[in-house]
């Protein structure tokens, strides 16, 4: 058994008040005996204003912030998990970036958002990521965590199976899906789609959120989750405050459900017409 922790946060346009929350959860994990800490989507800098973002994101500070948040996770002897920092990634666009922090001063593993959520929603909201952020390409993992292997996610992506299925045909033991889900969209599908996700790929699936109220106006869902392989809710933050969770993590748990239902072994690929 071993321990993580989850912050669910509300992020604002300040970098250095983000990180601070960050800084302190980290903290926190340390004292608890966690081992590891996983953030939200946008963790350090959630602000819709994409010309007063531009000015953050396109200067050496996030660089500043990555160094940071290497020396926290050596200094607490902990994996970080960053749910995703925007960076400047050439061609006048922006990634959306996870960042994973081995506590041993190495670089971090890092993967780009995959999928772009352009949509007008009922509510009025309409969203344009692509207009400032390029697509990433590759599936990505990190071996040798704590909970073993990793799979890296954001947000939107978990809405394509695909992406799910290649991650677990590489039999992942857990899956990170940090987010910054709106609240119509939260209340109709969160639960719902990372349940099956979990089933899916037969293995834990980590939900760090955004919750509430923030400095752009923006609102979103909240309910940070952890899954485990058979679907089963351990952990739900809620959709009313931010903070920091903990949660127990089993992982004969994923043996258990493999061998009962031997899903990933018995997979077949469907050909084309």
């Amino acid at each position: 058994m071993l321990t993580i922790g989850v912050l669910q946060m509300t992020s604002g346009v300040d970098p250095e008040a983000n990180l601070a929350v960050i800084e302190d959860a980290a903290k926190r994990c340390a004292k608890r005996g966690a081992l590891m800490l996983f953030t939200p989507e946008m963790s350090l800098l959630l602000d819709r204003d994409r010309a007063r973002a531009r000015a953050w994101i396109e200067s050496d500070a996030p660089d500043r912030v990555i160094e940071s948040l290497s020396v926290i996770a050596a200094k607490q002897h902990l994996d970080i998990v960053v749910g995703s920092i925007p960076v400047a990634a050439g061609g006048g666009k922006w990634a959306n970036r996870t960042h994973y922090f081995h506590p041993d001063l190495g670089p971090p593993v890092t993967y780009d958002k995959t999928h772009m959520f352009d949509v007008d929603l009922a509510s009025g909201e309409s969203w344009r990521e692509s207009n400032a952020y390029e697509p990433g390409r590759e599936v990505v993992t990190v071996e040798d965590t704590p909970l073993g292997r990793l799979g890296l996610t954001i947000c939107y992506d978990l809405r394509f199976p695909a992406l799910f299925g290649a991650l677990g045909d590489r039999r992942c033991d857990a899956i990170a899906v940090p987010a910054a889900f709106t609240r119509p969209t939260g209340a109709a599908h969160w639960h719902v789609m990372l349940r099956a996700r979990a089933i899916e790929a037969q293995a834990f699936v980590i939900a760090a959120a955004q919750v509430g109220r923030h400095e752009d106006g923006r609102e979103t869902y909240g309910h940070s989750l952890v899954v485990d392989p058979w679907g089963e809710v351990l952990l739900d933050m809620g959709g009313d405050a931010p903070g920091l969770g903990f949660c127990d993590i089993d992982l004969g748990r994923i043996r258990e459900v493999r061998a009962q239902v031997p899903a990933l072994a018995n997979r077949r690929e469907i050909a084309k017409s």
